[in-house]
């Protein structure tokens, strides 16, 4: 008997087929030679949408990170491999950064997109050694890290690393480090945080002051794009879209959570996911490296130091001081509207 598909059954039915494809890049990818044309990177950072992505944060109700990295996984622009939720001093209530997450996956497994379970990870900031030796460093263990770990061993290569997207303080992916030295081959940070003239950085507000030994751990080991392009989230669903979102819970999910976004901030935390998988995002792009530190100005932390980062042709960190705000904010529509 033929059957014919409703429009639900047809976007399930796409979603597969864009799974499958999904899976059949990363399999040929993941052994054998590597050919030198097809392993070009595609923009000017050192990831792009071939590389798995972990989203990291506190609360989710001021940005919309986890929305981009869901509508991006469920059109085939991105691997999704998790979620990891803590807390912060901006975001202290575990329970609530959870239920927040929870919701953002609820309402996208409702309309068929598979969306991994967040994961709760409780850490205190990281504590200097008084040797000042990052490998000296007392570990959390947390949960986040270790997840991050096993991450890496099973998705990260050193010729396309796991990314974790951060949009907040960076304990966890510190304390991977700090557990497994291989995470510095294996994984690539990228952080909306900090702050940039386009010739020197500093890793501070916002997000930066957080966490600040955990900065100067990720600024050391690790390969690190920060992400301090201007980004208005305000027009990632303006006014004038509202009524044109999908009338479906995901649809449903997005306009409660606009109307209930925090008057007076303007965070765009999912500035992050853009940077790591849209190659025509990042436009103005620094090698830097650490060069010192910086007085913490403003923030949770004021009072403190943090990173300081200086052009080095070389370096292991990427600044992002501008960016493609226009194409970025089509291609989530554009996603947003096709699940």
């Amino acid at each position: 008997m033929n059957v014919a598909k409703t429009p639900h059954r047809q976007r399930a039915v796409r979603r597969k087929i864009i799974g499958a494809t999904s899976l059949l890049s990363i399999a040929a990818c993941s052994g054998g030679a590597l050919d030198a044309g097809r392993d070009q990177l595609h923009g000017a950072l050192p990831v792009d949408e071939r590389n798995a992505v972990i989203v990291e944060n506190d609360g989710g109700h001021d940005n919309w990170q986890g929305e981009f990295a869901i509508a991006f996984s469920a059109v085939g622009r991105l691997t999704l491999a998790g979620f990891i939720v803590n807390t912060s001093a901006l975001w202290p209530d575990i329970t609530a950064n959870l239920n927040d997450w929870n919701g953002l996956v609820d309402a996208a497994r409702a309309v068929g997109v598979s969306a991994p379970s967040p994961i709760s990870s409780l850490a205190p900031p990281l504590q200097a050694p008084r040797s000042g030796i990052v490998d000296d460093t007392v570990p959390n263990r947390s949960s986040g890290a270790q997840f991050i770990v096993a991450t890496a061993h099973r998705l990260g290569h050193s010729y396309r690393p796991l990314v974790v997207a951060t949009g907040g303080q960076l304990t966890d992916v510190a304390d991977a480090y700090l557990i497994d030295h291989s995470m510095a081959e294996l994984v690539v940070v990228v952080s909306s945080l900090g702050a940039t003239n386009g010739t020197t950085a500093t890793m501070g507000p916002p997000n930066g002051d957080l966490d600040p030994w955990a900065n100067a751990i990720v600024a050391a080991r690790y390969r690190y794009i920060q992400v301090n392009a201007y980004y208005d989230q305000t027009q990632d669903i303006p006014d004038s879209r509202v009524a044109q979102l999908p009338n479906d819970s995901f649809g449903q999910w997005t306009a409660r959570k606009r109307s209930m976004l925090l008057p007076g901030l303007t965070p765009c935390d999912q500035i992050s996911v853009i940077a790591a998988v849209l190659p025509t995002f990042a436009q103005g792009v620094t090698r830097m490296t650490r060069s010192g530190t910086a007085p913490i100005v403003g923030g949770k932390m004021a009072g403190g130091t943090v990173p300081s980062l200086s052009s080095d042709a070389t370096g292991n960190a990427w600044v992002v001081s501008s960016g493609d705000s226009a194409s970025a904010t089509n291609a989530f529509w554009q996603a947003l509207t096709s699940l």
